[in-house]
């Protein structure tokens, strides 16, 4: 039989151990936790340093490289169409957004036609005149059609009615037409209402309608279409009306549609040319803008 100082001695041990043991579970514990932080930290520093390097913690302000493009300009496909002409595109910003640019069109049929071209309410529409010509698009093409409309169409390389630039450019500044106005009354004649597009209007024409490239039109008469309108007016004549209404004197004969309008007496373009932007306003009362700029 075991002694009582055996006994506790027994007891003392048993008692040590389970210290012991509660002391290493603790320093286990311990490290388990000082680990996990440890990871936690590495991986903080992994993705603040990525962060870094992408700019995260740059002060400046992200810039927006489209928040100063003023037009758009639709690619077309010239393997698809080939009376396309492929020169590029003009500028998307950096565009004049007030009063007129002079705009010469010489032709082997008198003097020259000068167009003021309305910047204001035809920014793009302008733009793309004005970059075609410095590229001499223009040079030596035709007017191919007198149009049934009363207008003189130009600006077709190809003289198809097909052919363009290589983009497109949607409608700016398309009239639109009055509100109806209240009945007269008895023995009092309606006042007639304004043309949607004044003789020496020039708009451009679009194929399809909405999309413009370098073809234009200028009317030689009042009109006033019986449908929608679909020219967008980018500028009027301030000089060589004469010459336009010469042109419209011409004789036609049927084109390959089988509509009357091919001039028989061909009509030249010999240059167009653009001349620097003027503080003088447009001479034809801008019509409100039908579309925004597309991507």
């Amino acid at each position: 039989m075991a002694s009582s100082r055996d006994r506790a001695r027994k007891l003392a041990r048993e008692k040590l151990d389970r210290q012991l043991a509660r002391r290493a579970g603790k320093q286990r514990r311990r490290r388990q936790i000082q680990a996990g932080l440890g990871a936690a930290l590495a991986l903080v520093l992994i993705v603040g340093g990525v962060a870094w390097l992408g700019g995260a913690f740059d002060s400046d302000e992200p810039v927006d490289t489209t928040a100063t493009d003023q037009c758009a300009w639709t690619p077309q496909n010239t393997g698809s169409n080939p009376e396309l002409k492929d020169v590029g595109q003009p500028p998307k910003s950096g565009l004049p957004t007030t009063g007129t640019r002079p705009m010469t069109i010489t032709t082997d049929k008198g003097e020259p036609i000068v167009v003021g071209l309305d910047l204001a309410n035809a920014t793009c529409s302008a733009a793309s005149l004005s970059y075609l010509a410095s590229k001499q698009f223009y040079d030596n093409t035709t007017c191919h059609e007198i149009t049934a409309e009363g207008a003189i169409r130009c600006g077709d390389p190809s003289g198809t009615g097909q052919g363009g630039p290589s983009y497109t450019v949607y409608d700016e500044n398309m009239p639109v037409a009055p509100a109806p106005a209240p009945s007269a009354s008895p023995g009092t004649a309606a006042k007639p209402a304004a043309p949607l597009y004044p003789k020496g209007t020039v708009a451009l024409i679009g194929n399809p309608p909405g999309a413009n490239g370098s073809q234009f039109l200028i009317f030689y008469k009042d009109f006033t279409p019986k449908a929608e309108p679909q020219y967008p007016i980018v500028g009027t004549v301030t000089g060589g009306m004469a010459t336009v209404t010469k042109l419209s004197k011409i004789p036609t004969v049927a084109n390959s549609a089988g509509d009357k309008v091919t001039p028989k007496d061909k009509i030249t373009v010999q240059s167009i040319t653009v001349g620097e932007p003027s503080a003088e306003p447009a001479a034809v009362p801008s019509a409100a803008p039908s579309a925004s700029p597309q991507s």
